[in-house]
């Protein structure tokens, strides 16, 4: 199949969550299936050296609401990458979406709309006039930047591509007023509330999500709490209404830069049966934090946006009751400053024993996965999540709030058996979180029943191969769908 793949972000160039790991991995995987898959992003100026690279350009005509720009085609990290090079739109300082640390950009809408037009077209009409042959059977768009490319496809009735809306986090919806739609030439028919409105505000993720032929979430745990007002972010009866389309398909994790047995950024590599090794890089994490060099306390890492909604603050109510047992505590992020001050307070509080870190290191950020006895994910919500995957690869067992792709990924760990890779708790309350730390401090008094979970862990496996076979699946079953019977 020729798979194009609309994304706002790719790691390592553009990323500011999980969905820029995402269309890194997944598009390889596909394309290890046999595939022919294209990542079409727009070129943000952090990309501007990657335009060097391109082995051809297109011109792009302006046509309606849209500028002229150039489709540069490039070939890096193991990626076949469509380059929407506009700089009027994307060559701005900050993120993806806006400021550093200020409000999104106030054209968003435009500019993911460009995007979404073009994504759209590469699935509708391969024009010579662009110099441009290849058509998409289908269109893989992702989270609200892209969701006017399922729809825009939609407007073709003689279309042969299906579309798939992928959500990544449904708390952003990518919400501008009515005017904005209508600046950019949207249809009248989708200025409603059965079409692209959602309270009076055009809603693009709503798009993506009402003309999608198929709409799929992280982990399947999320694709059931979406379709419930208390997760739904007042989007449950879209997701209710599409239920027999919706999917949970799991993601998946990179086995290459997440693998103890050969990471470059870890001090000691280390498997289930060497995990002696998982030490030597503990000792080197309390070495580099100036924490108290030792392997009998028990040492927290966190690695996370410091928000609300990742439960900061059920780990700040914790923090002095774990010191006060001799135990240590590791927190790599960057967020709200009420939490980044108080984390800061708590390291003041306690040296030696905690240490916080605001901002965001790679390298840092695998050694504490490799040096953590246990990480703590202790999310109000989280669509899948991906530390919880890295936390098992290493031998470091994660404590979670039963939600999204926590609970599709970790196994509850009880006293007594053989079973479970990890702690998890149900209830997002501090004392509900300090339960689940206790069980797994009285775990680890057992060596043995602690090295059983360690390995029981570093057995699953959560390879993108088996997502993007789902996907792959997926999309033949959408194929066989628009497909007119004989």
């Amino acid at each position: 199949m020729k798979i194009l793949f609309v994304t706002p972000e790719c790691a390592p160039w553009a990323k500011t969550g999980g969905l820029g790991d995402v269309s890194a991995a997944l598009p390889q995987a596909l394309m290890r299936l046999g595939h022919d898959v294209r990542v079409l992003m727009p070129a943000y100026r952090s990309m501007r050296p990657l335009l060097a690279q391109a082995k051809r350009r297109h011109t792009w005509p302006a046509e309606g609401p849209w500028p002229e720009a150039q489709l540069a085609e490039v070939e890096a990290g193991g990626l076949s990458l469509l380059l929407l090079d506009c700089p009027g739109f994307y060559d701005r300082h900050g993120s993806p979406y806006g400021d550093p640390g200020g409000p999104d950009f106030e054209d968003g809408a435009r500019r993911f709309g460009f995007l979404s037009a073009v994504a759209a077209r590469l699935s509708i009409d391969p024009s010579p006039r662009r110099g441009w042959r290849w058509r998409a059977d289908v269109l893989h768009a992702n989270d609200w930047p892209t969701g006017l490319a399922p729809a825009y496809l939609g407007l073709d009735r003689h279309r042969q591509a299906v579309s798939v809306f992928t959500i990544h986090n449904l708390a952003f919806q990518g919400m501008f007023p009515v005017e904005r739609g209508l600046s950019i030439g949207l249809p009248q028919s989708w200025m409603s509330v059965d079409g692209a409105l959602h309270w009076g505000q055009l809603c693009l993720l709503k798009a993506g999500v009402r003309y999608a032929d198929a709409v799929t979430t992280v982990s399947p745990t999320y694709a059931r709490e979406i379709q419930e007002p208390e997760m739904g972010f007042g989007m449950d009866g879209m997701m209710r209404a599409r239920a027999a389309d919706l999917h949970g398909i799991l993601n998946g994790i990179d086995p290459e830069s997440w693998n103890p047995t050969r990471d470059p950024l870890i001090v000691q590599h280390f498997d289930a049966n060497s995990l002696e090794g998982k030490t030597v890089n503990k000792l080197a994490l309390q070495h580099r934090l100036g924490l108290a060099e030792s392997n009998e306390p028990v040492l927290f890492g966190m690695v996370s946006r410091l928000t609300e909604q990742k439960g900061v603050d059920l780990v700040l109510d914790n923090i002095d009751w774990l010191t006060e047992q001799g135990h240590q505590v590791v927190v790599l992020g960057k967020g709200e400053a009420r939490f980044e001050q108080a984390l800061a307070q708590a390291a003041a509080r306690h040296p030696g024993q905690v240490s916080a870190i605001a901002g965001f290191d790679e390298g840092l950020a695998h050694l504490i996965e490799a040096g953590s006895d246990v990480f703590l994910m202790p999310s109000r919500f989280e669509p899948c999540g991906l530390n919880q995957m890295y936390s098992q690869a290493y031998g470091t067992a994660p404590i979670v709030r039963a939600t999204g792709g926590l609970a599709d990924s970790v196994d509850d760990a009880q006293p007594g058996t053989d079973k479970g890779t990890g702690f998890v708790f149900q209830e997002p309350t501090a004392m509900a979180l300090r339960e689940a730390l206790q069980r797994a401090l009285t775990l680890r008094q057992d060596g043995d029943a602690w090295r059983a979970l360690q390995r029981r862990g570093m057995a699953r496996r959560f390879d993108w191969a088996l997502s993007a076979k789902r996907y792959e699946a997926l999309y033949r079953k959408l194929q066989m769908r628009q497909r007119p019977s004989a």
